[in-house]
């Protein structure tokens, strides 16, 4: 059949979870036996997510084809449990960018360039482009933003025309605040947005309401009222206590029999099997009965503030959780606050630690603090990328005797640069998508190891995004000391994990949190789990 468009945007505010309703509908249309792909608009002149601020933007996902995207590709991925490349990513600075191209190059010659219609039919062809490349009966678009945003106006504009012409639903996530001392959802913001929507052009066939409760049946009325849609076509989405439950939520409410019947598709079976692996598999985080133990995880990083920098950590240790029955329960530390008190009392009673990615010196001694107080007390660690390099500079430091060992990065004139700067990266003069990138095969070259034990297989291909390596010149001292080097590139050059030896402590080069899903946990994540929960 001719691929079909699902547009979800978002109204009133930002941060109401349209990535999860995105990804809850691929999901639910993949049961469904169809194939299906999603497509993320974000407004930003950025070309990419890769030079973007965590704090501000959430954690930059990697993909294997080393795109640098934004996180909710992450939702996608663990929801649809695939792989997703660049063409699913667009954004502002790509749109621009290209339609610059063309015109310098004489697409348009004795032409005004214009938003409308040379930007907005460059959109369509591109999304109508990737549907027929890719083969797909549905594409579920997000719109970045919040309907009123100048940055995403002209995408808009851009779905509207693609209406008049193709099969396209729209989906409208709105907010319903709760005011404590009225005691009652206030419909009037989403009211209002949704007329913002409407004199874009669009009226949208879905109103998918988020708030920290259920929909009332008054503020159900209300809105059906002034939105002109039926009340079974306004779909309650309140807080739940995992995101994988949002699927079945929408079902319930025969969302996916009114989205299909949007389409004239009104006697197409759900995979029974597909759909009760699922369940399974939710059931497995959500059902607290399952749980035999709780163990406490420390996640000690340079961006705790917002968790969104670290969310394919947060989801990659649920994943290993409910694959070993074993209630999870985060503790954010901030890595400065290990720079000015003692570990062992932040630390005191955690069953793990990870250090996961980062850039920049700040708070990096409070980092290498927690990775010293894990290996002389035997508590299980685990070190993503940044904390690969540190637990190789804090080994070479308190048990090597290398005083001042460090990362370039962070002091350009140690005397030992246990970590620099990788040969391809010097003389660089771009940022963006310059690092080593994507999806890169490791050779774990030891059986004994931690490494081998996790993932049973000896050629493993996680994804990175670093500039800085494992000095070669301190292999051998480190290795010579009891440092572990138990995997590497497959040519042998480039140090890939270094582990402990008398006790579980593993780090990768590599980002395996970004490749773990509900129905795959990432193989190191179940390891270091499992190790926690002994040490409980």
């Amino acid at each position: 059949m001719q691929a079909k468009f699902i547009v979800v945007l978002g109204s009133v505010m930002s941060g109401l979870g349209k990535g999860v309703v995105t990804s809850s509908i691929l999901k639910i249309l993949n049961m469904y036996g169809y194939k299906v792909l999603p497509i993320k608009f974000d407004g930003y002149l950025n070309y990419d997510c890769g030079t973007m601020n965590p704090y501000r933007h959430g954690e930059v996902f990697v993909l294997d084809d080393t795109s640098e995207v934004d996180m909710d590709f992450g939702t996608y991925e663990r929801f649809l449990n695939t792989n997703l490349t660049k063409d699913s990513s667009i954004t502002g600075g790509k749109l621009f960018s290209g339609i610059i191209d063309m015109e310098r190059t004489g697409e348009y010659l004795g032409e005004d360039v214009q938003i409308v219609p040379h930007l907005t039919g460059y959109i369509q062809k591109k999304l109508q482009d990737f549907a027929k490349r890719n083969k797909v009966d549905f594409v579920v678009i997000e719109v970045g933003g919040t309907v009123g945003d100048l940055e995403n106006g002209y995408f808009i504009e851009a779905l509207r025309e693609l209406a008049l012409n193709s099969d396209v639903a729209f989906v409208d996530v709105t907010y319903l605040p709760k005011i404590a001392v009225v005691g009652e959802q206030k419909t009037k913001p989403a009211q209002f947005a949704f007329r913002t929507l409407m004199s874009t052009g669009i009226l949208p066939d879905f109103l998918v309401c988020r708030g920290a409760e259920n929909l009332s049946e008054n503020a159900r009325k209300k809105l059906s009222v002034q939105t002109s849609l039926p009340k079974e076509y306004i779909i309650d989405d309140p807080d739940m206590k995992s995101a994988y439950m949002v699927p079945e939520l929408l079902m319930k409410q025969n969302f996916d029999k009114l989205l299909l019947s949007k389409f004239g598709i009104h006697d197409r079976k759900i995979d029974a099997s597909k759909l009760g692996k699922w369940k399974k598999s939710v059931d497995k985080i959500v059902v607290g009965s399952e749980r035999m133990e709780r163990v406490r995880i420390a996640i000690v990083g340079k961006y705790v503030d917002l968790k969104d920098s670290y969310v394919s950590v947060r989801e990659a240790i649920i994943h290993a959780g409910a694959a070993l029955s074993v209630e999870p329960a985060i503790e954010w530390i901030e890595s400065e606050t290990l720079e000015k008190r003692s570990p062992s009392e932040v630390l005191a009673g955690v069953d793990g630690i990870i250090v996961p990615g980062g850039f920049g010196k700040r708070g990096i001694e409070g980092m290498i603090n927690a990775i010293r107080y894990a290996r002389e007390n035997k508590i299980p660690y685990l070190g993503l990328c940044l904390g690969m390099q540190l637990m190789s500079i804090e080994f070479a430091r308190n048990v090597c005797g290398l005083k001042g060992a460090n990362s370039t990065e962070f002091d350009p004139k140690t005397k030992y640069n246990v970590i620099d700067l990788m040969q391809s990266q010097v003389g660089l003069d771009k940022k963006g998508a310059t690092m080593r990138l994507g999806a890169w095969e490791m050779k774990i070259n030891d059986k004994g190891s931690i490494a081998y034990s996790a993932y049973r297989k000896s050629i493993v291909s996680e994804r990175h995004r670093h500039r800085y390596e494992f000095n070669n010149a301190f292999r051998k001292p480190l290795e010579r000391n009891g440092l572990v080097v138990s995997a590497t590139t497959r040519d042998g050059r480039l140090v890939e994990a270094v582990e402990w030896k008398d006790s579980f402590g593993i780090a990768t080069q590599a980002h395996p949190e970004l490749k773990s899903r509900i129905e795959a946990p990432a193989p190191l994540f179940v390891a270091f789990v499992d190790a926690c929960k002994r040490n409980a």
